[in-house]
């Protein structure tokens, strides 16, 4: 079997995304782009047979994919979402459904779910107060009167 200069491009290309798969950068799949780019062109005989020229339109697609390629990456990475589990409860209104005494433990209910928890500064909180959500702490929610 003869292998062909598009062949070894569009091997390149897949290659390129498979490892994108892997280190999720933004970066090898613009070099995955360009090969398979490369690779259609290749495929061309006047192009097919100019390594040079293949070269450059492998180096031109790829700068051109990573330039279109770089904003999206940028969105993507720099918004993680927001907290997830228990942390997502931070910040949160709850109601205390048991006085929290001073010093001590009490119940709260966020979004339908009763938590133990205790205030922040160790003071008492009597039942039906609305209170914010500040931290965890294992299995408590620290907590403040709502302002």
């Amino acid at each position: 079997m003869q292998l062909y200069a598009w062949h070894i491009w569009m091997i390149l290309g897949i290659v390129f995304v498979i490892i994108e798969i892997f280190d999720p950068a933004f970066f090898f799949i613009s070099l995955g782009i360009g090969a398979i780019i490369t690779a259609l062109l290749a495929f061309l005989p006047f192009i097919g047979r100019l390594i040079p020229l293949q070269i450059f339109l492998f180096a031109l697609f790829s700068f051109i994919a990573f330039l279109l390629m770089r904003p999206l990456g940028k969105k993507i990475l720099a918004n993680p979402g927001g907290e997830t589990n228990v942390y997502a409860l931070k910040g949160k209104t709850a109601s205390v459904t048991q006085s929290i005494e001073k010093e001590g433990k009490g119940y709260v209910k966020v979004g339908g779910e009763e938590w133990v928890a205790v205030s922040q500064n160790g003071e008492a909180i009597e039942q039906d107060t609305k209170v914010e959500v500040l931290d965890i702490d294992g299995n408590k929610l620290i907590v403040k009167p709502f302002p």
